[in-house]
């Protein structure tokens, strides 16, 4: 039986004239309740709005739910005179101190975390897998591992910053990399080893609270789910349902190998660092590395391998042929790092990029 699962998304404000980011997200989500209610809500910077989708039972569904909520969210930017773009890093727009959005909790982490919350302006896509336990998502999690560069080169979408490309694919996964606690988890023996690595975080002062656990892979603090918290915002809900279901089929790949007892492959954690930069430097078009094997290999051989890796479980779910399709088009059009920067030789107008990345809102009523 496939597990179910969902997924939370970022967007930025920005202005429909300039393209540049702006703090308008409060309006935005105070709109977008009407029609998405408690699933949708502020971010840290105040030109970012989350939105998630409930709980999906097949590809199909994700992928309406997904649409559905994108374009919800476009209708209630458009209410407020503003757009929503998905990309993973600010094309356009002054960034360097970002506003910080009103609340306790949000004043709290500019005392804890000081400039790293000032440079806080990236977009991602969070996939919530259910679980059956926590003990088992942490297991899950150590499986997991080996593969997390290769859905970062999957998943690339932030080419540029603030006006210029930065030479990377994937921007946002360095801009995160410098917070303390973040990136690949380490390996874990037990949820009690999670849980006393936790504790003396917390203790220390590394973490604000659990919910500051920024690990691209954790167990939900609030939810009974395995979180995988590495992509970028998709540039498409196309390519967001996709990655989703390629996660899907990848945890339910590895829960089957923890309960017929198989150990976990535990790459250095130097090795995954490095395989990480890697993928966020060219994507799917670079040389990366086997963190299995410590061998060099391109991503779109590990992209293939990561395929033939979940095959069964996408084939039990009924998404082998969308997902293998999906797969294939990333490798021949691109990623959304790439169809970044197609717009922009068009032209060369970082303008056209914001556009190619704009929500579209619900059709007008007949």
């Amino acid at each position: 039986m496939a597990l179910r699962f969902g997924i939370e998304e970022e967007y930025f404000v920005v202005d429909p004239g300039s393209r540049e980011v702006v703090p308008h997200a409060t309006g935005v989500v105070r709109r977008a309740a009407d029609a998405l209610g408690e699933r949708v809500s502020t971010e840290l910077v105040s030109f970012l709005a989350e939105a998630k989708t409930p709980p999906c039972d097949d590809l199909a569904k994700l992928l309406e739910q997904t649409r559905a909520m994108r374009a919800a969210m476009a209708d209630a930017a458009a209410g407020e005179g503003v757009r929503l773009a998905a990309t993973g890093t600010p094309v356009l727009g002054e960034l360097i101190p970002a506003p910080i959005s009103d609340g306790a909790r949000y004043a709290e982490s500019l005392a804890t975390y000081r400039a790293l919350d000032d440079e806080q302006s990236i977009c991602s896509c969070h996939v919530h897998v259910e679980m059956p336990d926590r003990e088992r998502a942490v297991q899950v999690s150590n499986h997991l591992r080996p593969w997390l560069p290769t859905l970062v080169a999957l998943a690339a979408n932030s080419p540029y910053w603030a006006g210029r490309d930065t030479g990377h694919a994937c921007w946002r996964v360095l801009a995160w990399a410098r917070w303390p606690v973040a990136g690949p988890p380490p390996h874990f023996e037990s949820l009690a080893h999670f849980e006393d690595l936790v504790g003396t975080l917390l203790g220390c002062g590394a973490l604000m609270d659990t919910g500051t656990i920024f690990w691209d892979v954790r167990p939900s603090a609030r939810l009974p789910t395995i979180e995988v918290r590495l992509a970028d915002v998709a540039l498409t809900a196309g390519d967001a349902a996709l990655f989703a279901a390629l996660v899907r089929a990848l945890v339910q790949t590895s829960l089957a190998a923890v309960e017929a007892g198989e150990a976990a492959p535990n790459p250095a954690p130097e090795l995954l660092r490095a395989a990480y930069w890697l993928a966020s430097r060219d994507g799917l078009s670079g040389d990366g590395v086997d963190t299995r094997s410590g061998r060099p290999a391109p991503f779109r051989g590990l992209a293939g391998d990561l395929l033939a890796h979940v095959l069964p479980a996408l084939r039990d779910s009924g998404d082998l042929d969308p997902v293998t399709a999906g797969v294939r088009a990333l490798l021949e059009g691109g990623t959304g790092a790439d169809r970044q920067r197609a717009a922009y030789r068009r032209r060369g107008r970082l303008t056209d990029v914001v556009d190619a990345a704009v929500l579209e809102p619900l059709p007008p009523l007949p």
